[in-house]
């Protein structure tokens, strides 16, 4: 009795996840001076700006108190800057530092490298023809969650 598609696909991605979570520590970055769920938080801040740590929190649909922890992590690690906001200055705006956007440049080859080996068997055209087929899956799930396709934030570099 064969299983239908969607059921193999809901088994595929769960292995997916667990497999990322494992891959992200293989992921040759060096020590960066935060958590890894830490440094994600430079993504958004690289490519949206500075940001109040709620929308920050927003963004990446996680509780705000972690992420003000994860927040102070940056700091710490030179990684990003707190500064005031512009149209409050009572509050305060995170911001991607030099150095974070270094860290960012070094995940971002770190997960290229780990895909690159991952795939060095591949034929290119079948490497390819994933990679289209993985943008389109991407988009049904965007359209069926009702998000906004807003550019890729290269996130999880």
């Amino acid at each position: 009795m064969h299983e239908r598609a969607e059921a193999r696909l809901a088994d595929q991605i769960m292995r997916f996840f667990r497999l990322g979570a494992r891959a992200k520590g293989m992921l040759n970055s060096g020590d960066l001076g935060a958590e890894f769920s830490a440094l994600m938080l430079l993504f958004p801040l690289r490519f949206l700006g500075p940001m109040r740590v709620t929308d920050l929190a927003e963004a990446k649909q996680a509780d705000p108190s972690t992420v003000s922890r994860q927040a102070a992590q940056l700091v710490k690690a030179g990684l990003a800057r707190r500064e005031a906001d512009p149209e409050d200055g009572r509050v305060s705006r995170l911001a991607i530092t030099e150095a974070g956007l270094d860290a960012c440049r070094q995940l971002h080859d770190a997960r290229e490298a780990f895909l690159a080996e991952v795939l060095s068997s591949w034929p290119a055209e079948r490497v390819e023809a994933f990679v289209e087929l993985f943008i389109e899956f991407n988009t049904a799930v965007e359209a069926r969650l009702r998000i906004s396709a807003a550019p890729p934030q290269r996130e999880n570099a």
